[in-house]
């Protein structure tokens, strides 16, 4: 079986290093890989590794809620796991699912006062699930942990697994710098890992059947499992009145992005359906990781977020790959044959979503009800730049609209993501799609 090479590699190493650091707590959404990327680390640079799931292992849920210091805790850990070992500065104990177990996540703040082990701490749900137990509250340690947020594969990862080598991308890299075109047989090579990681998406299992089989069948049958794996969430962790509105929020993500306006219409949900109804279940499957939202801006200017309108909005899935196994069957197909018409575009921006979110990019858009509207604003290169995209080649008049008037917009600078190769016209980049990964803040 492939293992593939994680990003999360790097950031554990880094956290590791750190005199005195703090237990490590990792959200992200279920199957993005955050398990077997702990284990694996934890394998490699300790001794001693101590592994409790919250959703398995009852008894040891137990020893947390009824001790608070942490040798007693250590004797309820031993009792019900067997070779469990703690050795000071040579175990990793690691808690998965925590959420399960809010005493676990409390016990966090006396783990690193005694400073004897390392801790790191896994959540699917994290932002949903609360930390609540026998009636009492339960607060997160502040100031005791170190949080970070943990996605499926990225572009870049997705390049990694498919052995594309370090030069190769900073091949396309210095492309992007220096503004020359990428050699065609490179750009070639990228675009169709492109319209691959498109369809295929970033979640571990679903990429290692890619690479193995290449047999979209079976990855959109592994695909729609965890979708269904999803909606199983909604029902059993969400509060009941909650439920059936959450899989029709959910549900409704491919009909929003069809639209030519595609801001999220609760409308477009069910006839009738009203925003008091169902904010907190769009917040829910937010919350879980599964969606990512892009807020429209007052006036597409630094800084960003302070000029969002939080209740104008539109919706993506958090992963492409997802995103199109929701879709009728033959889709995938499409894309790579470039037959869906219409409807390409708003894959290929959800592609875009997908590509800003992974790398920790809140995103943003800016739209008028005059029909002025632009896909993506950034920050890039200390400013705010516009992000078009288009699936093939296409006009972008909104674009050339804000940029001959900087005096009302204040904005300079624009990129064209698409079915290109890179070149510059006065004031707009162009781009293909598969440079997105590389539109850093410097």
């Amino acid at each position: 079986m492939q293992i593939l090479r994680r990003k999360i590699e790097k950031v554990l190493k880094d956290w590791k290093s750190r005199a005195n650091h703090l237990p490590l707590v990792i959200k992200g959404c279920r199957q993005c890989g955050k398990t077997f990327s702990v284990q694996k680390f934890a394998q490699e640079n300790y001794k001693h590794v101590v592994y409790v799931n919250f959703i398995d292992d009852n008894e040891a849920a137990i020893a947390f809620k009824n001790y608070r210091k942490i040798d007693d805790l250590i004797i309820g850990i031993t009792s019900t796991i067997n070779n469990s070992n703690f050795i000071p500065g040579e175990t990793c104990l690691i808690l998965d699912e925590i959420q399960e177990c809010p005493e676990a996540r409390m016990s966090l703040k006396f783990f690193h006062l005694d400073g004897r082990f390392d801790v790191i701490a896994t959540g699917s749900l994290l932002g949903v699930k609360g930390y609540k137990s026998d009636n009492r509250d339960f607060s997160v340690p502040v100031g005791y942990e170190d949080i970070i947020t943990m996605y499926p594969l990225d572009f870049e990862e997705f390049l990694w697994a498919n052995d594309i080598p370090l030069q190769a991308i900073e091949r396309i890299k210095s492309c992007l710098d220096n503004i020359v075109s990428v050699p065609e047989v490179l750009h070639q090579r990228f675009r169709k890992l492109m319209l691959h990681y498109a369809i295929v998406g970033g979640m571990p299992r679903v990429v290692k059947e890619f690479l193995q089989t290449h047999d979209m069948n079976s990855v959109v049958r592994l695909q729609r499992a965890i979708v269904e794996e999803y909606k199983d969430d909604m029902m059993k962790y969400a509060d009941n009145i909650y439920k059936p509105r959450l899989r029709e929020c959910f549900e409704s993500i491919p009909r929003q992005l069809s639209k030519e306006n595609k801001k999220f219409q609760y409308s477009v949900i069910k006839h009738g359906a009203k925003a008091s109804h169902y904010l907190d279940a769009l917040q829910w499957v937010e919350d879980a990781g599964i969606i990512c939202r892009c807020r429209n801006l007052q006036i597409p200017e630094l800084p960003l977020d302070g000029n969002a309108i939080n209740g104008i909005f539109k919706v993506y899935m958090a992963d492409t790959g997802l995103f199109m196994s929701m879709l009728e069957d033959g889709s995938q197909f499409d894309v790579l044959q470039g037959n869906l018409m219409g409807y390409k575009g708003a894959i290929f921006e959800n592609l875009i979503a997908d590509i800003f979110n992974k790398m920790s990019r809140k995103l943003y858009y800016y739209s008028k009800p005059s029909g002025l509207e632009v896909d993506f604003v950034i920050r890039y290169k200390g400013e705010a730049t516009i992000i078009e995209v288009k699936s093939s080649t296409g006009n972008v008049k909104s674009t050339k609209t804000i940029l001959k008037h900087p005096e009302k917009y204040h904005i300079s600078k624009a990129i064209k993501l698409g079915d290109y190769n890179v070149g510059k016209s006065d004031n707009v980049l162009t781009l293909p799609l598969y440079m997105a990964f590389l539109l850093k803040e410097p």
